[in-house]
C-alpha cells in the first residue's frame, strides 16, 4: 500500500439519503442476478448455450469486470472471466475438435490466435462490441498474466508486428480494409458478403435491418439494380468494384483500434503503444481539416481521400451516407480522441470532435415548433436525415474539456429541444445513449433528484431481468434449440455516471472516463468497500464534489478516492466539514497526490471537494499498492 497517503475521518451520523440505498440495492441484485444466469443459460465452465456471431456472444457476457471495479462481490469477477475465457476456447482454431464433435448448426468458428478472424463480422463497430468485457478486465485486476499476454498480443496485430495480420501501414497511416483482425485484412468479398452488405433487408414498415444499402459503392456504380447477383456476369463484375471500392482502403470506424492499443499501454507503460495511437489518430485529424472540419469517411490505399471513389469524401462503409451515418462517423473518432487525450493531457485532441459537431449545427435548421434539426448524412443530394440530436458525443467532450465552448453548444441544443423532456430518465440496457441529458442538467442544476432516478431506472431495469429469468421455465434441450440471445443482467452505465461522475464508455469498445474511482483499502481491491455508496454531486474544470455514505451500522470502511479513471489525474487538496462540539468546521487539506483515504465509521457520511488538475499524469491500470506502473508477473 502506498505510504502517507492523505487521511480524512468521516463524523457526521444521519439517515443515509435514498440514492444511497438504492445504489447499494442495486449492486446486490446485480450480484444475484449474474450467479442467476450464469447457472440458466450456460455449462459450468462457463460455456454459454446460445450460439451467435463471436462478437455477439462476447456481449451478451458483458461488463462484469466493469461491475466488480465498481465494487461487486468476487464472484462476479469470477464468472465474467471464467466466460470469457470459455467463449474464447469455444470460438478459437486452435482447438481440435472431432469430426463427429455435435456442434450447433449455427455455429464457425471466428477466432485465431484468441482474436477475430475473418469468418464474421471483424470490423470495429462489431469487435468493439466483443472487447468490452476484456477491456474491463483491466479494471478489475491488471496484474493477470494471461490478459497481459493477449493485451500486447492483439495490439501487434494493428502495429505491423505480427506477421499473420499485417492489418495497418505505416508509411500511409493507415487500417487496409474495413474487415480485418488476426488473419490480416480482408480485400476480397465472397457473393455472400457482397450480398450482406449490398441488399437492405427490410422489416414491416420500411426500416432497413444492418448496414447493407446499395449505395455503398457509389459514385462508381450510381444506382445498383436489385438483382444485380442474379446474372454471373454482372455478379462477377460487381465483386471485382466491391472489392476495389469497399474493402481497399481505411474507414472512420477503424479508429475504435485506438483503444486496443491503450489498453496494452494501460497494462504496461510501452511508448510505442502511445505512438501508435497519436500517429494514427493525428492523420485522420489531418484528413479532418482537409475537409473543412468534417471526418472523411474513405481513404485509399495509399491515404487518400476518396481514392477509390473518384475523389469523393463520403460514400465508405459506415460512412456518412449510411444508415447510421452520424452515430458511425462520431463512435470510434470519440474513442480516438479520448484516448489520445488520456496519454497525453492534450486537450486539443477534442477540435477533432467538437469541429464535426460544430459543423453540422451550422446547417441546422429550425421546425415551426422551434425544434433544432441537425443533418444526419450526406447524399448526392445534399445533406439530409435532419433530426433533433442528443449529446452523446458533445457530452463526452464536455466531460472531458468542462470548458465553456463546449458548454454554450450542449445549452444551443437543450434550447432547442422540444419532443423530449431532458430531466427525464429512461429505463434501458447500457446499448443506449444513456440518457446524458439527464445527466447534464443534474450538474448544470436544474436536475436534482437525478441520482435517485437514474439508479431506480437501472434497478427496474435489472429486477425486470432477474424476473424473467427466476420464472424462465425452459430447460437446458429448449434454450439450445430456440437460441434466443441470453438476458445480460449487467447494467453499469448509470452506477458509472453516478459513482464516478462520468459519462458510461462507449458502447462499442471504449475505456472507462472516471473523474474519479474507489479502492477498498481494508480488502485491498478495486471498487468501494461493501455497504459504502458514492455520488458525484459536483463537476467543475478544476474540481469534484463527492459524497460518501457507510451504510453499516457496525462497522468502518475505509475507502481510497483516486482522482480519473487509470490516475490520469491529481488531487491538489481536500475540503471537508467536521463537527466539533455541534459546530460545523471548514476544513481544507493539502493533498498532491492521485489519491486520498477516507475513513467512515458506522453509518457516518461525509462530503468532501477535491480540487484537481486534469489529465497531468500518465495513466496506467496500476492500483495504489501498485505504484505508478502495474508489476508484470512475466516480461
Amino acid at each position: 500500500m502506498q505510504r502517507n497517503m492523505v487521511s480524512i475521518k468521516a463524523a457526521e451520523i444521519s439517515t443515509p439519503p435514498a440514492w444511497a440505498l438504492i445504489e447499494h440495492q442495486l449492486i446486490r441484485l446485480m450480484e444475484k442476478a449474474v450467479d442467476l444466469a450464469a447457472q440458466k443459460y450456460g455449462r459450468l465452465d462457463g460455456t454459454p448455450y446460445n450460439v451467435n456471431d463471436v462478437d455477439d456472444t462476447y456481449e451478451a457476457h458483458s461488463y462484469k469486470g466493469l461491475l466488480y471495479a465498481i465494487g461487486a462481490d468476487e464472484r462476479v469477477l469470477e464468472i465474467g472471466l471464467q466466460e470469457w475465457n470459455a467463449i474464447t476456447r469455444l470460438y478459437d482454431d486452435g482447438i481440435v475438435r472431432r469430426e463427429d464433435e455435435p456442434q450447433h448448426p449455427e455455429f464457425r468458428v471466428q477466432l485465431h490466435n484468441e482474436y477475430y478472424n475473418l469468418n464474421g463480422p471483424a470490423d470495429w463497430f462489431h469487435m468493439g462490441e466483443g472487447n468490452q468485457s476484456f477491456y474491463c478486465f483491466g479494471l478489475a485486476d491488471p496484474t493477470h498474466p494471461e490478459n497481459i499476454r493477449r493485451a500486447k498480443r492483439f495490439a501487434a496485430m494493428y502495429m505491423a508486428e505480427d506477421p499473420e495480420a499485417p492489418n495497418y501501414d505505416p508509411e500511409y497511416k493507415i487500417i487496409r480494409s474495413p474487415f480485418h483482425g488476426s488473419v490480416g485484412p480482408r480485400f476480397h468479398a465472397d457473393l455472400a458478403l457482397a450480398k450482406v452488405l449490398l441488399d437492405p433487408v427490410y422489416y414491416p414498415g420500411g426500416v432497413a435491418h444492418g448496414h447493407a444499402q446499395r449505395s455503398n459503392l457509389y459514385p462508381v456504380v450510381e444506382d445498383l439494380e436489385e438483382n444485380w447477383f442474379e446474372n454471373p456476369g454482372r455478379a462477377e463484375e460487381i465483386l471485382k468494384i466491391f472489392d476495389d471500392v469497399v474493402l481497399n482502403g481505411d474507414i472512420p470506424d477503424n479508429l475504435a483500434a485506438t483503444a486496443l492499443m491503450t489498453n496494452a499501454y494501460l497494462y504496461t507503460s510501452e511508448e510505442k503503444y502511445k505512438r501508435w495511437v497519436l500517429e494514427y489518430t493525428e492523420a485522420w485529424m489531418d484528413r479532418t481539416r482537409a475537409n473543412n472540419g468534417i471526418i472523411p469517411d474513405n481513404v485509399g490505399p495509399t491515404g487518400k481521400v476518396g481514392e477509390q471513389r473518384n475523389g469523393q469524401w463520403w460514400g465508405g462503409f459506415y460512412g456518412w451516407n449510411s444508415r447510421n451515418s452520424a452515430r458511425n462517423a462520431f463512435l470510434a473518432a470519440t474513442i480516438a480522441a479520448e484516448c489520445a487525450l488520456l496519454l497525453t493531457g492534450d486537450f486539443g485532441y477534442l477540435e477533432f470532435i467538437r469541429s464535426q459537431i460544430e459543423f453540422l449545427l451550422s446547417l441546422a435548421k429550425t421546425r415551426e415548433d422551434g425544434q433544432l434539426l441537425v443533418p444526419t448524412r450526406i447524399t448526392q443530394n445534399g445533406w439530409e436525415g435532419y433530426q433533433p440530436r442528443g449529446i452523446q458525443w458533445l457530452a463526452r467532450v464536455y466531460h472531458a474539456s468542462m470548458g465553456a465552448r463546449d458548454y454554450e453548444l450542449i445549452a444551443r441544443l437543450r434550447a432547442g429541444e422540444r419532443e423530449n423532456d431532458w430531466n427525464e430518465v429512461e429505463v434501458a440496457g447500457d446499448r443506449s445513449s444513456g440518457n446524458l441529458e439527464a445527466r447534464f442538467n443534474y450538474y448544470d442544476g436544474v436536475n436534482p433528484d437525478w441520482p435517485e432516478k437514474r439508479l431506480q431506472a437501472e434497478y427496474q431495469y435489472v429486477l425486470a431481468m432477474y424476473e424473467f429469468m427466476r420464472c424462465d421455465s425452459r430447460d437446458t434441450a429448449q434454450i439450445i434449440a430456440e437460441n434466443r440471445w441470453p438476458p445480460n443482467p449487467v447494467v453499469t452505465k448509470g452506477i458509472t455516471q453516478v459513482t464516478m461522475g462520468s459519462p458510461q464508455p462507449i458502447y462499442n469498445g471504449g475505456l472507462l472516463r472516471a473523474t474519479v474511482r474507489y479502492f477498498d483499502m481494508d480488502r485491498a481491491r478495486p471498487g468501494l468497500p461493501k455497504d459504502v455508496a458514492a455520488l458525484v454531486d459536483k463537476l467543475e474544470s478544476d474540481r469534484v464534489g463527492i459524497q460518501l455514505v457507510n451504510l453499516n451500522r457496525t462497522e468502518t470502511r475505509n475507502v481510497i478516492v483516486q482522482a480519473g479513471a487509470f490516475g490520469e489525474h491529481q488531487f491538489t487538496q481536500v475540503k471537508f466539514q467536521t463537527i466539533d462540539q455541534e459546530k460545523a468546521l471548514e476544513n481544507t487539506i493539502p493533498v498532491d497526490s492521485k489519491y486520498f483515504v477516507v475513513q467512515l465509521p458506522p453509518s457516518t457520511n461525509i462530503r468532501l471537494e477535491g480540487a484537481m488538475r486534469r489529465f497531468v499524469n500518465q495513466p496506467s491500470y496500476a492500483f495504489p499498492w501498485h505504484g505508478d506502473r502495474v508489476p508484470m508477473p512475466f516480461r
